[in-house]
């Protein structure tokens, strides 16, 4: 019987390009947002500053792309660090992921043009 070996996801699955030091910064994932997976986009709790899977139904900040998530953090139970990319960054919007209720293109959109936003911008392409 062989045994079926199955591997996380990576940043170099949706990040293309960024610079190391500038592009990236350490924030809080708020306590309750479960298991947040590298690619997820994430938006900042005006109140609290920290940081939550950026969903459609949010009014507390999280609503607003902000970063996305670099490794696998587990905010199940409690607040949990994370490295996210903030700004300055080529993406490829196949290997992101988003809170459950974003499930049409004009939302994607939404948050794809809410990463361009930024300064400098996060800019979401198709493919590598």
């Amino acid at each position: 019987m062989s045994v079926l070996i199955s591997e996380g996801r990576y940043p170099s699955d949706w990040l293309k390009e960024y610079e190391h030091d500038y592009s990236v910064e350490e924030v809080i994932i708020a306590s309750g947002a479960g298991i947040v997976d590298s690619g997820t986009v994430v938006g900042k709790i005006t109140a609290s500053g920290k940081y939550a899977v950026v969903t459609v139904a949010a009014v507390d900040g999280s609503q607003n792309a902000a970063g996305i998530v670099m490794r696998l953090v587990d905010a199940t139970s409690a607040d949990a660090a994370a490295v996210i990319v903030a700004r300055k960054a080529k993406v490829v919007h196949q290997g992101l992921k988003y809170g459950a209720d974003v499930d049409t293109s004009a939302e994607r959109a939404a948050i794809h043009a809410a990463l361009g936003a930024l300064n400098p911008p996060i800019l979401v392409r198709e493919g590598a």
